[in-house]
Formats: structure tokens, C-alpha cells, sequence
């Protein structure tokens, strides 16, 4: 993995606890990866000699070499969130990378089907840009879990992509709504569960808790056989 120099260009709060934070790169100042991939931080931690390892997928496409965009959410006494949400804009940090094997294929002429929940739409979100730039005819879904309606972001974006690519589809879903929420309500599983008929022609893509995985993997392979690719994020 190579080392890199970067600076906080922009930082923006899309809910009560979850963070984008764009870093420019001073040195070197592109890179290359992969779609879903990551890069990771090294973080004190009180106590210990040596400092913790912490890995954050990359939520930009892989087009923008010059900077990235991390997605996360603020853990009570996690030394890496801590970290990063202690950044300023303008302040400089270092990150190693990039590295897992958790990234978009080429998987022929199978359609996608993209499922997260929580913060696991960010390596999602580099995969389906670098995906609909391809300009192929193939459909695209998401299906992404939250809580409630605090817990909404880029849900104009994700309008958008779809206004701007009609193989493009996604959906947001909420598993504990408040008074108002008109949209698609439950668990990612039950919509996959009822919405997919047939895999025979689909490629898969799971990020987010592992009850999450777990089940949409169950209830896939209940279905027939497909490639299914995962990243565990915790809950």
C-alpha cells in the first residue's frame, strides 16, 4: 500500500452523526483504485505504544484521482471515528492505501443489484458511479436501509442519477419511521425477499451489518446461484 498526504478540504454533517469528509492529495497528488475499495488510518489510542489501524471505504468514484470523499458515523468512544471527526478543514492528515477486495467487477452482462445499510452506501456509492459512467444498458439497483428520517442523505443525488440514467433505480427504506415517512418502509431483506424473482442474471453487492448480509445471502441463494460479493460494516 502506498502513503499518502492529504489535506481536509471540505467536511459536511449529512445527519446527526454521520460525516463526509473530502481530503485533498498533496502527496502523491492523484490516486488509483478500485471501485468499493478503501484506505486506511493509523489512530492513537490512550494506553497503547502503537497506534491502531482503522480502514474507511471511499465513497467517490475512482474518476476523481485527485481527492476522496469518506462516509462515516460517529462511534461513542471509537478511536477512529474520533479521529476523523476531530479533523478540521484545512488540516492535514495521512492515510495508507488503497487495499480490500471488496470492488466492482466485470461481471458480463449480469444485471446489479447494489444493498446497504447505514454508512455501507459509501463503498456502494463509488461502485454504482463507476458503473453508470460505463454507459452500458444493464440495470442498476439499490436498496438502502436507515432508521428514520434523521437518518436521510443524498437523497437528491440518488434522484438525480436516476433522472439522469434510466437503468439506474433505487430505493430508501426505513426500518423505524416516524408519523409522515410516505416511502418504503421495513427491512432491505423483506424488499429483496419479495422484489427478486429470478438471480440468474444478476450480480450482487452487500454492505452493512452482518444480519443484514446474512439473510439477503440466505434468501438469494434460496433463489438460485449469482455471485455475491460482501463487506461487513458494523452495526
Amino acid at each position: 500500500m502506498n502513503a499518502f498526504t492529504a489535506e481536509v478540504s471540505r467536511i459536511q454533517d449529512l445527519t446527526h452523526d454521520v460525516r463526509a469528509i473530502e481530503l485533498r492529495l498533496l502527496e502523491p497528488a492523484s490516486i488509483t483504485f478500485k471501485a468499493g475499495q478503501f484506505v486506511s488510518f493509523e489512530v492513537p489510542k490512550a494506553g497503547q505504544s502503537r497506534p491502531l489501524t482503522r480502514p474507511y471505504s471511499i465513497a467517490s468514484s475512482p474518476g476523481q484521482r485527485d481527492r476522496i470523499l469518506l462516509v462515516l458515523n460517529l462511534v461513542q468512544g471509537g478511536p477512529g471515528s474520533s479521529y476523523l471527526f476531530g479533523l478540521r478543514e484545512g488540516e492535514r492528515t495521512s492515510f495508507k492505501g488503497p487495499a480490500g477486495a471488496f470492488y466492482l467487477r466485470d461481471d458480463g452482462a449480469r444485471d446489479l443489484l447494489f444493498v446497504a445499510t447505514g454508512t455501507g452506501i459509501a463503498p456502494l456509492r463509488s461502485m454504482i458511479l463507476a458503473q453508470l459512467v460505463r454507459g452500458d444498458s444493464r440495470s442498476v439497483t439499490l436498496v438502502w436501509g436507515v432508521r428514520s428520517q434523521r437518518d436521510l442523505y443524498w437523497q437528491e443525488e440518488l434522484t438525480a442519477l436516476a433522472a439522469d440514467h434510466p437503468n439506474f433505480f433505487s430505493v430508501t427504506m426505513l426500518s423505524r419511521p416516524e408519523p409522515g415517512w410516505q416511502g418504503e418502509r421495513g427491512r432491505v431483506t423483506a424488499w429483496v425477499d419479495a422484489r427478486i424473482s429470478s438471480v440468474s442474471k444478476l450480480a450482487v453487492y452487500l454492505c452493512g451489518g452482518s444480519g443484514m448480509i446474512k439473510d439477503v445471502t440466505a434468501g438469494l441463494n434460496a433463489k438460485g446461484l449469482c455471485p455475491i460479493y460482501r463487506e461487513k460494516y458494523y452495526d
